[in-house]
């Protein structure tokens, strides 16, 4: 689609919230539509990283900034951007307000409980057990979003009714 808006739909939570799950099916609904769109992935972001990043919060930082960085550079290239990284501290979302061009807030907010279980990775545990340190939400801090754009309660909901939820809010604002 030539004449679409972009945006960076910022989607933030603890780990195994949901943030690459979400971010893929709402990546492919855009796409289904005709958008341009280009998904960031935490996971993915740190694997690319010209050094190791660790989880203390100067690797954090570092990991946020590079991503900012990334995403600033597919909005410029026309590119709607859904980004999903855990950005635990204030000042990571802060900085991509400050930085992205209609930033969008997406606050996954799912239990620590929830998150815990699903733990498709074994990180929980290995952060339980003290093999990871500065784990969010069990050893480092997970500061709640004040004022997000969009929360998403993925315990009950669905991904489907997440999705219609961020289509709708897209839609009501003007983005698609």
């Amino acid at each position: 689609m030539s004449n679409q808006n972009n945006f960076t739909l910022w989607l933030t939570g603890l780990p195994a919230a949901g943030k690459t799950t979400l971010g893929k099916a709402i990546s492919q609904e855009l796409k289904n539509q005709g958008y341009k769109i280009h998904h960031l992935d935490g996971d993915e972001v740190r694997a690319t990283a010209s050094e190791q990043l660790g989880y203390c919060p100067t690797d954090r930082d570092k990991n946020i900034s590079l991503a900012i960085d990334l995403a600033k550079k597919y909005q410029d290239n026309g590119y709607i951007v859904i980004a999903g990284f855990i950005s635990p501290y204030k000042r990571h979302r802060q900085w991509g307000r400050e930085k992205l061009d209609n930033y969008i807030e997406v606050f996954i907010n799912s239990p620590l409980e929830v998150c815990e279980a699903r733990d498709p990775k074994g990180i929980y545990q290995k952060a339980r057990t003290g093999e990871i340190k500065f784990f969010t939400g069990i050893s480092d801090p997970y500061e709640v979003p004040i004022n997000p754009e969009i929360i998403l309660e993925t315990n009950p909901k669905d991904v489907a009714e997440c999705v219609n939820e961020v289509m709708e809010y897209l839609k009501e604002k003007g983005f698609i």
